[in-house]
């Protein structure tokens, strides 16, 4: 029996998502073999490397990492100390500060990892019919003893995570208006720093199934 036209057009619309739901649930579990081997205690939050155009890309992002790894159970370099101490020690930007030996830092601060962070998006982006604010940013952890890779990961945050709906009243004209005034309320209140929040959250989450280990601190240590 042959199909209608109309159920061809449905099979082949229904064929991509089935493609990635397969996909979806074959994708592999991160391996944390050196992880478990390292096992961590203190990690030292280097400031993020910055690939934005936004000359307030790295603090913003460095501002929200801490709590989801304390929360997580690591005890972490207070950041205001760290950046004091490279500064003193001629250390004044990310990319310097990447290229320090890890054994150096190991010896200074005493932390046992160091979180190694770039950043690939941050800021408004206005477009025709909407404006919206991205952060996006990818992580490594390295153990500073060996210098292995313990866990790494990346995340994406908008304006739709911190209750941003977009508004479309008025037609067209409204729409360039909406999008024109949202990004100028965007830069003034600094959207951005709300957004990085969520996307350090997600970034830097402990746990099951894709996050770092639960930290010594956590109640949860060992169980994953």
């Amino acid at each position: 029996m042959k199909l209608s036209h109309l159920a061809r057009l449905c099979l082949c619309a229904a064929l991509p998502l089935m493609t990635s739901a397969c996909s979806t649930t074959t994708a592999k579990a991160p391996d944390y073999t050196a992880f478990r081997s390292a096992r961590p205690r203190s990690i030292l939050v280097l400031p993020p490397v910055n690939h934005t155009p936004d000359v307030n890309a790295s603090n913003g992002l460095i501002a929200q990492m801490t709590h989801p790894l304390a929360e997580g159970g690591y005890y972490v370099v207070p950041v205001a100390v760290e950046i004091e101490t490279f500064r003193q020690n001629g250390l004044d930007t990310p990319d310097d500060i990447m290229q320090a030996p890890a054994a150096k830092l190991q010896s200074v601060f005493g932390a046992d990892a160091a979180l190694y962070t770039t950043i690939t998006a941050y800021g408004s982006v206005y477009q025709v019919l909407s404006s919206n604010t991205v952060v996006t940013a990818t992580s490594k952890l390295v153990d500073l003893k060996t210098g292995s890779v313990l866990w790494s990961g990346s995340a994406t945050a908008n304006s739709s995570d911190v209750g941003d709906p977009q508004v479309a009243a008025g037609g067209i004209i409204g729409l360039l208006v909406t999008a024109a005034v949202k990004q100028a309320v965007h830069n003034l209140t600094d959207q951005s720093f709300d957004v990085a929040h969520v996307a350090a959250e997600r970034l830097l989450r402990v746990g099951p199934p894709d996050g770092m280990l639960y930290g010594p601190r956590s109640v949860k240590y060992g169980t994953d």
